[in-house]
């Protein structure tokens, strides 16, 4: 019946070791669920940077669209007065070569 038994020696020993590892064990999750944390919260900043990303690059096409759109209108509205000035013009050449006309025909007698 002696070799089924432990000393007290032996016990608290082992009961001193079973504790140093409960304590290291307890110290090493307290690491783990600290680094996890700082993880989490990582994760959410990256969320968030994606989603914001996003939100820029949909805003950008937003602009790219109304840019096209006024360079479209400002097109317009450029030809619209390039051809006003060539009225202006054809109107002020027609008007002389009028006058010249008369003129001429005035002088010739007609």
């Amino acid at each position: 019946m002696d070799g089924d038994y432990i000393s007290r020696r032996e016990h608290e020993e082992f009961r001193r070791s079973i504790e140093a590892e409960h304590k290291r064990l307890d110290e090493e999750n307290s690491r783990q669920n600290h680094r996890i944390n700082e993880l989490e919260g990582i994760t959410k900043q990256i969320a968030s940077i994606a989603l914001s990303v996003e939100k820029l690059a949909t805003s950008m096409e937003h602009m790219q669209k109304e840019q096209a759109s006024q360079g479209e209108r400002l097109g317009v509205l450029e030809k619209r007065d390039g051809e006003m000035w060539r009225k202006v013009v054809g109107y002020t050449v027609t008007a002389i070569l009028g006058i010249l006309i008369g003129y001429l025909f005035k002088q010739v007698g007609m």
